[in-house]
């Protein structure tokens, strides 16, 4: 996530927010952000609203469906949400919004919560920049 320049900005109550601006490298060939950058921040902002209340457990992708709805250009914003949770799954959606507010893309998506092996730690206690060793997403 490092590499992407996500930031955690939101990480509460079955909500999280993650801004990110893509760099040269993360563009198509019509200059704007690359589906797979946008599919992965949809990614790690489900994944991490469903760590939200639970932040000592892990959790891995089941499934993912992604809609792309305008381009995305500049500045963005995905907001993910846990929508619903059971004791081993959470299901949740993000929508990534421009600079303007318009809707780029969104996703929902399945994730299994998993316990962490012992040792491991998660740096995920707070808002602030996703780290290279934080795995809230893990696939």
């Amino acid at each position: 996530m490092q590499h992407l320049g996500f930031v955690l900005t939101q990480f509460v109550s079955g909500q999280s927010e993650i801004s990110y601006t893509a760099q040269a490298e993360h563009l198509n060939s019509y200059g704007v952000t690359h589906g797979g950058a946008l599919m992965t921040l949809l990614d790690v902002s489900m994944a991490t609203a469903a760590r939200s209340d639970t932040p000592e457990h892990g959790v891995v992708t089941i499934e993912m469906k992604t809609s792309f709805m305008h381009p995305a250009v500049g500045p963005l914003l995905a907001r993910g949400t846990l929508v619903h949770r059971t004791a081993t799954m959470a299901f949740t959606q993000s929508t990534i919004f421009d600079a303007q507010g318009r809707a780029c893309a969104s996703a929902m998506g399945t994730f299994k919560y998993l316990k962490r092996p012992p040792g491991s730690t998660h740096a995920l206690s707070g808002a602030g920049r996703v780290s290279p060793t934080d795995t809230i997403a893990t696939d």
